[in-house]
């Protein structure tokens, strides 16, 4: 049976609105499946025992000098925690540096305990102080939770690290030609089942900057956002950042400010 031009567009067309209908569903149904996945790995998220961890190395005196991290200064006055978080990174004046959470701490293990800081950021991650970081950056991150990103731009350091930033989340390069934007500079992206926020704005609630410090469970290990990054250029097959580089704070900058008044759910668990 022929049918005439006209008819076999209406016909093509049908068929491609039947089939965009079947992809759809088929992909709602895979994100509803990814959605009841993470909900099922959120009971019983080991990286409360992190956090439980972090908790007792703040309070337990240890170091050359025998001290607490209580009187370390994260941006809100000595040993408060609250609300700290979710403005950092920021600039301190004592080091003359836009810091981190990581950095800070590490810098208040110097001056306080009398840790070597260049000792700290050299060791490997997951081992030694390093892994020490990782834990009291989960507690302190914790004592945030629910509460609103607001990064300060204040300072002038501050606006200067959000602008290299913003150029290193877009500059290509490496053998293959990405960019942190080839993965996260648009919306609806996805990569097997992993869904890839758009961080060049809020990404919602909980996603992106607002989830790590996290819980790995494809490799059982407790990552912080500096560690999120090195394995994003490792991916990217750049050659991997000094850990705390100017490079790896400032894109915390640019994402952090970017996730204003989204809420940290940390600590999060990915698979």
């Amino acid at each position: 049976m022929k049918h005439s031009v006209a008819t076999r567009h209406v016909l093509l067309a049908t068929a491609l609105s039947a089939g965009a209908g079947f992809a759809s569903a088929q992909g709602n149904a895979t994100l509803d499946g990814i959605a009841k996945y993470r909900e099922m790995l959120q009971d019983g998220n080991p990286a409360e025992l992190f956090e439980m961890k972090g908790e007792e190395l703040w309070k337990q005196k240890r170091g050359p000098k025998n001290a607490t991290m209580e009187q370390c200064d994260l941006g809100k006055g000595p040993g408060v925690l609250k609300g700290a978080f979710t403005e950092l990174p920021r600039f301190f004046k004592d080091t003359g540096k836009v810091q981190d959470l990581e950095m800070r701490l590490i810098t208040c293990m110097d001056t306080l305990q009398g840790f070597k800081a260049e000792d700290v950021v050299k060791a490997p991650f997951g081992k030694g102080e390093k892994a020490n970081v990782v834990a009291m950056a989960t507690y302190v991150a914790t004592q945030s939770k629910g509460m609103r990103f607001n990064l300060p731009q204040a300072a002038a350091q501050e606006k200067a690290m959000y602008e290299v930033g913003k150029r290193l989340f877009f500059q290509r390069g490496g053998p293959h030609d990405f960019a942190c934007a080839s993965c996260h500079g648009v919306d609806g992206g996805r990569i097997r089942l992993q869904d890839l926020p758009n961080l060049t704005k809020n990404p919602g609630d909980g996603i992106g900057f607002a989830a790590w410090p996290a819980y790995r469970v494809s490799n059982s290990q407790m990552w912080s956002m500096q560690h999120r990054l090195n394995d994003c250029y490792r991916q990217q097959r750049f050659p991997e950042p000094k850990f705390g580089s100017d490079a790896t704070i400032a894109l915390g900058v640019y994402m952090g400010v970017n996730a204003k008044g989204a809420e940290s759910i940390v600590p999060a668990i990915k698979r």
